[in-house]
C-alpha cells in the first residue's frame, strides 16, 4: 500500500477557526440525551416556501426546455423580473441585459466576487463583524482582508475616515451589508452616499449585500445602495430570494449594478458552474411578482417574533435593541459570560442554541446572536427556559 503525505492548500489554513464545532457538538449530545432543542441559531426560514411558487416550480420542471445547461448569466426573463422589482421597489432602472446577473443564491456570487476584481496582494476592506464569506471570498483570491469594526455606538456603521491612507491607498473592494447581518443595524441613503464619495476617491469597487431587505418592521423600508447617486459607477448589489421567499434551499439570488463588475462576476461564474436551473428561475419569477405580498406576510410575522423574543430578553436583564429589519436579534452576552460561555449554558442548562458573537469576527465578543426562526410558542419557552437557566 502506498501512502502519501497531504496537506491542504495554504489558503485553507489562513481561514478563521470555525468556532461552530463545538457548539455543534454539544447540541448533538443534548439531543442526544433527549433534550427539546429549540434552534435559534442558523438564519433559516421556518416558514414555508409560498404555494404559488412552488406551482410555477412544477410547472417549470416538467418543461424538457429546462432539463438543458442554462446560460450561465441567466434566463432574460428573470433578469427582466429583477429589473422590474427593482424599479418597483427602489426606483432604480436597470438594465436587464449589463447589469444584472442571476447566482445560484447570493452567497454563490459574494464568494465568487473577489476572484473577479481581487489581485493577490489586494487590500479588501471587510466589516467585523460580519457574514463569514466576505473574509473567506477575499482569502480564497489571494487578497488582503482589513477589518471595518462596526460598534454600537456608531450604530454598527464602519468609521470610513479611520481606515489609513496607507491602506485606502491598496484597496479595491469594499464590502458592506444592510440591513446587517448579525447585528440587525441598518443604513440610509445618506450614509450610501458617504460610501459612494469614498469609493470614488479611492478608486474601490463597493459590493452591497442587500440580502434582508424585505424583511422589515413597524413601516420602515430599508433603501438600496442603488439609489445613492452614483452608486452603479463604483459598485454593485447582492439580493437573494432565500429569506425574502423563504427559498434558502432554492438557491437563486442576483447581483446588480455597475456593468463592468457584473460582467468580470459573470466571466468568473462561467468558468466555475454552469447557471442556476431554469425552473427554479421561472419560479423566481413567480416570487418577484408577488414580493410585496409576500415580504409584507413575513414581515409581520417576524415582527410579532421579534417583539416576544426582545421583551423575553429585555426581561431577563440583557441590553438589546430592538432591530428595525433583519430576522435578527443582537443582545448583549449577562456579565460574567463571554460569547462562547454563554451559548454553551444555553445548549446544555436550556437546550436553547443561538450563534455566539466571536463567530462573526473579533468585535462580536460579547453579543450572541438569536434568529426569529421558531414560532413564537417556541420563543416563550425559549425566553422561559433562558430566565430559569441563569438563575
Amino acid at each position: 500500500m502506498i501512502t502519501q503525505d497531504f496537506a491542504v492548500a495554504r489558503r485553507l489554513t489562513e481561514l478563521p477557526p470555525y468556532l461552530f464545532v463545538e457548539i455543534d457538538r454539544k447540541k448533538r449530545e443534548a439531543a442526544a440525551r433527549g433534550v427539546d432543542i429549540i434552534n435559534l441559531g442558523i438564519g433559516d426560514p421556518d416558514i414555508p416556501t409560498p404555494a404559488s411558487i412552488i406551482r410555477a416550480l412544477a410547472k417549470a420542471a416538467r418543461e424538457p426546455a429546462n432539463h438543458r445547461y442554462p446560460e450561465s448569466e441567466g434566463l432574460d426573463r428573470f433578469r427582466q423580473a429583477v429589473a422590474d422589482w427593482y424599479q418597483r421597489r427602489f426606483g432604480v432602472v436597470l438594465s436587464a441585459q449589463r447589469e444584472v446577473l442571476t447566482l445560484i443564491g447570493a452567497k454563490e456570487g459574494i464568494g465568487h466576487l473577489p476572484l473577479a476584481v481581487v489581485n493577490p496582494g489586494d487590500v479588501v476592506l471587510i466589516p467585523d463583524p460580519a457574514y463569514p464569506v466576505y473574509r473567506a471570498g477575499t482569502i480564497f483570491a489571494g487578497g488582503e482582508p482589513y477589518v471595518m469594526p462596526l460598534r454600537q455606538e456608531n450604530g454598527f456603521l464602519p468609521d470610513l475616515d479611520a481606515i489609513p491612507a496607507s491602506i485606502r491607498d491598496r484597496t479595491r473592494l469594499m464590502f458592506i451589508n444592510y440591513p446587517n447581518n448579525p447585528t440587525g443595524a441598518v443604513a440610509s441613503v445618506d450614509f450610501y452616499r458617504q460610501v459612494v464619495d469614498f469609493a470614488a476617491r479611492h478608486n474601490i469597487i463597493v459590493a452591497q449585500d442587500n440580502t434582508y431587505s424585505e424583511i422589515c418592521f413597524e413601516g420602515y423600508r430599508p433603501p438600496s445602495f442603488l439609489e445613492a447617486p452614483g452608486a452603479r459607477d463604483v459598485g454593485i448589489e447582492f439580493h437573494s430570494l432565500s429569506k425574502t421567499f423563504n427559498m434558502t434551499g432554492w438557491r437563486i439570488g442576483f447581483a446588480v449594478g455597475r456593468a463592468e463588475v457584473i460582467e468580470a462576476l459573470r466571466q468568473v461564474k462561467s468558468n466555475l458552474d454552469s447557471g442556476a436551473f431554469q425552473a427554479v428561475q421561472e419560479a423566481g419569477i413567480a416570487a418577484l411578482a408577488l414580493a410585496e405580498s409576500i415580504s409584507a406576510r413575513n414581515s409581520r410575522i417576524y415582527q410579532r417574533r421579534r417583539d416576544v423574543l426582545v421583551r423575553g430578553l429585555r426581561k431577563i436583564g440583557l441590553e438589546v435593541e430592538s432591530p428595525r429589519a433583519t430576522f435578527y436579534v443582537w443582545p448583549r452576552v449577562p456579565k460574567g459570560f463571554d460569547s462562547a460561555s454563554f451559548v454553551t449554558t444555553l445548549i446544555e442548562r436550556a437546550g436553547i442554541v443561538c450563534t455566539p458573537g466571536n463567530g462573526f469576527g473579533v468585535e462580536g465578543e460579547g453579543y450572541a446572536r438569536f434568529a426569529l426562526t421558531a414560532d413564537v410558542t417556541r420563543l416563550r419557552e425559549a425566553m422561559a427556559r433562558l430566565a430559569s437557566s441563569l438563575n
